[in-house]
C-alpha cells in the first residue's frame, strides 16, 4: 500500500512567508547604503529614459544618447548650485537672525512650560518619557547614511549606475526575463513592463507636480517680499510631495524665513498658499498626472510608509510608493500571491 504524501499545513505556508519577510527586513535594514543608492539610479534612470529614446531619433547610437542625457543632468545640477552659491551665502549670513528669532519663541515656551511644571510638578517623569519617545522617532525618521564621506561616495556611484542601466536597458529586461522558467517568461516580461510604466508615470508626475508647486509658491511668495523667496518656493514646492508629512514640510521653509520679517497677515496667507496648493495637487494633479498607475489603497500606503521611515528613515519616505506599487504589481502576477495584490489595492 502506498502511502499518500501529507499536506502542507497552512501554519507552514505563513511560517515560511514570515521568515521570508523577516530576512528581506534584515537585509533591507543592514544594505541600506547600496540599495537606496541602486533605487535613486533606478529613478533617475527612468527620468532620463525618454531624453535618450528621443536624442536616439536624431539619430545617436543608444551609447552617445545615455551619456548625453547623464551630462546634461549633471550640468543642470551643477549650474543650479554655482548660480545659488550667492543667494545660499547670503541666507547664511542672515541665518543668526533666524535663529535669534525662533530661539525668542521657544524661550517663551519654555518659560510657559516651567510654570506649568510648578503647578503640577508630579508630571516631570511622564514629560521625560514623552521627549525621549519623541526625540527616538525623529532621529529614527531623520536617519541618513551615515558619515559625509559614505553619502559622497554613494552619490558618486549614481551617475555611472544611470549611465549603465540605460545603456543596458534592453539588455537587461531580456537576461531577466531568461532567469525565469519558460512558461513563466510571458509574464515576467509584461511585469516588468508594467513596473517600468509605472515607476516612469510616477517620477515625472511628481517632477511636474512640483515645479508647478514651487513655480506658483515663488511667484506668490514674490508678490508677498518673502525673504529668499526662490529658496523657500521651490523647496516648499518639492516638500510638498512628501507623502502624508507634505504639507507641514511645506511650510517650514516659509514660515522660517518669514518669521520677524513680514506681517503676521502676510504670514497667515502664506499658510493658506501652502495649503491651498497641497489640495490642489492631492485632489487634481495627482489624479491627472499619475491616474491609476499606483492602485494602493490609503492603508497600505500609511503601513509602507509607516514601515519604510522606519527602515530608512526620510530617505524610505520618498521610496515608499513606488516600491510598494512595484511588490503589488509583482504580486498580481503570481498566482499564490493574488490574495497580497488584492489586499494591497483599491
Amino acid at each position: 500500500m502506498v502511502a499518500k504524501p501529507h499536506a502542507h499545513p497552512p501554519g507552514g505556508f505563513w511560517a515560511r512567508n514570515l521568515i521570508g519577510i523577516g530576512v528581506i527586513l534584515v537585509l533591507c535594514y543592514y544594505a541600506e547604503l547600496v540599495l537606496v543608492t541602486m533605487l535613486v539610479s533606478v529613478l533617475v534612470a527612468f527620468i532620463l529614459a525618454p531624453v535618450v529614446e528621443w536624442l536616439m531619433l536624431i539619430p545617436l547610437p543608444r551609447g552617445v544618447a545615455a551619456l548625453v542625457a547623464v551630462l546634461v543632468l549633471l550640468t543642470l545640477c551643477v549650474s543650479t548650485v554655482y548660480f545659488s552659491y550667492n543667494q545660499a551665502t547670503s541666507f547664511l549670513n542672515d541665518l543668526p537672525k533666524y535663529t535669534q528669532t525662533i530661539r525668542e519663541g521657544i524661550s517663551r515656551v519654555s518659560s510657559q512650560a516651567e510654570t506649568l511644571e510648578a503647578l503640577n510638578p508630579g508630571a516631570d517623569d511622564k514629560n521625560v518619557m514623552k521627549v525621549q519617545s519623541t526625540s527616538t522617532f525623529s532621529e529614527r525618521v531623520t536617519r541618513g547614511f551615515g558619515s559625509v564621506s559614505q553619502i559622497i561616495l554613494a552619490v558618486s556611484f549614481v551617475p555611472f549606475l544611470v549611465y549603465f542601466m540605460l545603456t543596458w536597458q534592453q539588455h537587461v529586461r531580456s537576461a531577466t526575463v531568461m532567469l525565469f522558467p519558460l512558461e513563466n517568461r510571458h509574464t515576467a516580461y509584461v511585469t516588468l513592463g508594467l513596473i517600468g510604466a509605472m515607476i516612469r508615470t510616477f517620477m515625472v508626475g511628481n517632477l511636474l507636480i512640483g515645479l508647478f508647486i514651487g513655480g506658483v509658491s515663488t511667484l506668490i511668495f514674490a508678490a508677498l517680499q518673502l525673504p529668499f523667496f526662490y529658496f523657500a518656493g521651490v523647496l516648499s514646492g518639492f516638500l510638498s510631495l512628501v507623502p502624508y508629512m507634505g504639507v507641514l514640510l511645506a511650510l517650514a521653509p516659509p514660515v522660517f524665513v518669514g518669521l520677524g520679517h513680514i506681517d503676521s497677515g502676510d504670514l497667515f496667507f502664506i499658510v493658506l498658499t501652502v495649503f491651498g496648493l497641497h489640495l490642489i495637487a492631492l485632489n487634481v494633479l495627482y489624479p491627472k498626472f499619475l491616474g491609476n498607475r499606483l492602485q494602493l489603497n490609503p492603508l497600505a500606503v500609511t503601513m509602507s510608509l509607516l514601515v519604510w521611515a522606519w527602515l530608512w528613515g526620510a530617505v524610505g519616505l520618498v521610496l515608499a510608493i513606488p516600491i510598494t506599487a512595484a511588490t503589488k504589481i509583482i504580486f498580481d502576477h503570481v498566482e499564490s500571491l493574488q490574495p497580497f495584490g488584492a489586499w494591497l489595492g483599491e
